[in-house]
């Protein structure tokens, strides 16, 4: 079974410049919008916020 183009592979990149990022998978129907999520950024080594990058 092929994956679906609903739930679309997005990568989320750090807000503190550090280059760190998280790859996901989201919900086009639940956030059409740009995902924006705090996550740990290792490299900073504190929780900062992760943005969408398409």
């Amino acid at each position: 079974m092929a994956r679906s183009e609903l739930r679309p592979i997005v990568k989320l990149r750090s807000s503190a410049g550090t280059g760190y990022a998280y790859v996901t998978r989201k919900s086009r129907r639940n956030d059409p919008d740009r995902l924006q999520l705090t996550k740990y950024d290792p490299v900073a080594r504190k929780h900062v916020l992760f943005r969408e990058e398409r």
